[in-house]
């Protein structure tokens, strides 16, 4: 029986008290849930905090560079599209270095799910401002507090009409797993935005903070399949921030019009020709 014993990988280095804990048990609860095994899945990350996430599970894991975790995803999915495929960063990793392939990602639709642990901080390089540091934030690098505006991940991304749009709480597990359960549910690109506290470098944005502002959008009735309405929600932050899901829309999936994979067998499983293969390389010769 799956259970989440069976997603329970190695011991994690993470700071006592980190948030990544509640996403982590969030995580290893979710997939059992929608009977995966741990065969049946590839987390793919980049670097961070954040990017040792899925050697604490026992999910197929492909590490990359700082940023470039999107197009790895995409590429598995195409090379199998029968795993089930996260892609799996921080703000930094996923807003700063990653922010184009996020934007390609959105216009492209592939059936991945990114999961974004949002601390509003570099973590792993020790405390400087990252994409979604709150305006005024003090950091080593910006003493003086830092002066730009915050990134909007969600605005961004409902703007651009991505397929899946929502936003958990690292502290309420429960509701975490079930937004990670949507996420993997929905056909298309799926992005789920994490809030969670860093206690060792951000002392701002703790767990208290967040429990005095977030409130839940399927008790305000929300419906996430009016863009207009998710993007008004979206805006919030501060004194009123929303959780749950805040936008859904079917749209036509990026595997969906590759000829190439067309036929069931994965590409991974098709036998190679490769007298073929090498005509097609002498194209680009």
């Amino acid at each position: 029986m799956v259970d989440i014993a069976t997603w329970t990988g190695i011991e994690s280095a993470w700071c006592p008290g980190c948030g990544n804990f509640g996403i982590l048990r969030a995580m290893r609860e979710a997939l059992p849930a929608l009977g995966l095994e741990p065969w049946q899945v590839l987390m793919v990350s980049g670097i961070g905090q954040a990017g040792k996430f899925p050697h604490y599970t026992t999910a197929n894991v492909f590490n990359t560079l700082h940023g470039r975790t999107l197009p790895a995803a995409l590429a598995a999915k195409c090379a199998n599209r029968q795993l089930t495929v996260l892609a799996i960063g921080g703000d930094g990793d996923m807003y700063g270095e990653g922010g184009n392939h996020l934007i390609h990602a959105i216009r492209r639709n592939p059936d991945i799910t990114c999961i974004v642990h949002n601390n509003q901080v570099y973590g792993l390089t020790k405390g400087q401002a990252s994409p979604t540091t709150d305006r005024g934030m003090k950091t080593k690098l910006t003493p003086e507090g830092v002066i730009n505006e915050p990134l909007n991940a969600m605005t961004l991304t409902i703007s651009q009409r991505a397929s899946f749009v929502a936003r958990g709480f690292s502290a309420d597990t429960k509701g975490l797993s079930s937004l990670i359960q949507q996420a993997v549910g929905h056909r298309g690109f799926s992005l789920l935005e994490v809030l969670q506290p860093c206690p060792t470098f951000n002392r701002l944005n703790t767990f208290r903070w967040y429990r005095e502002r977030i409130y839940s959008l399927e008790a305000e009735g929300h419906d996430p399949t009016n863009w207009a309405a998710a993007m008004q929600r979206a805006r919030e932050w501060g004194e009123h921030i929303p959780t749950g899901v805040l936008y859904r829309e079917d749209r036509p999936v990026f595997e969906d019009g590759q000829p190439a994979l067309a036929d069931p067998a994965p590409l991974c499983l098709r036998p190679l020709d490769s007298l073929a293969a090498a005509g097609e390389l002498d194209v680009f010769m």
